[in-house]
């Protein structure tokens, strides 16, 4: 299913403009393997949401190495989402759905443990578009290069006032790709009750 996958890439991936043409000699080193490698950063049957999927990097690529994965692939464009349907068809994936919105139109409507995404904004923005879809105590799940660990350290403040409670980097792939793949993992603060929030500003202003 893998190699089907790289030659659907090869062939309307670049067609429809997902991948460039320079990037087909590297398909499985840059793209395919680097995302798959990935699956050890999640628990069985998780579901996932890959924000901004395009070529479905990593969703599919997820979806393919761990079928007891349920990936919910989330693009905004009508061309690339018909590609991404066309291709899961093709596939036969099961444990694939393709979702046309931003991120930000599924705030309240989507809910999931697990976000990912990759090549697609900054980490802060990530935290912006996928925190407000991870269920208490959920992670993003970012696949980063090697400026990983600056990223992180320049917006962690900008993090944790949008709820992030820790953070880690990962590396996966050591000794099969070279470079590995960087990953920036981070856990959003579980959702406190209106009342407890309102404890916590009472207590701040007694101890101020």
């Amino acid at each position: 299913m893998a190699v089907r996958f790289a030659e659907v890439l090869a062939d309307t991936g670049v067609s429809h403009g997902l991948i460039g043409p320079r990037e087909v000699p590297i398909l499985w080193e840059r793209h395919i393997l680097n995302c798959a490698v990935v699956h050890e950063a999640f628990p069985q049957g998780a579901a996932i949401a890959d924000v901004g999927s395009g070529a479905g990097l990593p969703g599919l690529a997820l979806a393919i190495a761990r079928p007891d994965l349920q990936l919910h692939l989330v693009e905004p464009l009508l061309r690339r989402t018909n590609w991404l349907e066309d291709t899961v068809g093709a596939l036969g994936l099961a444990n694939v759905t393709v979702v046309r919105a931003r991120a930000e139109e599924l705030h309240g409507r989507l809910h999931v443990p697990y976000a990912t995404a990759r090549a697609v904004a900054r980490i802060d923005k990530l935290a912006r578009w996928t925190f407000p879809l991870l269920v208490p105590g959920g992670q993003l799940v970012a696949l980063k290069g090697a400026s990983a660990a600056d990223e992180l350290a320049a917006q962690e403040k900008v993090l944790r006032r949008l709820g992030m409670t820790d953070a880690a980097i990962e590396t996966y792939g050591s000794g099969l790709l070279d470079p590995p793949t960087l990953v920036v993992r981070a856990t959003v603060t579980p959702r406190a009750s209106s009342g407890s929030t309102k404890d916590r500003r009472k207590s701040r202003r007694r101890s101020g």
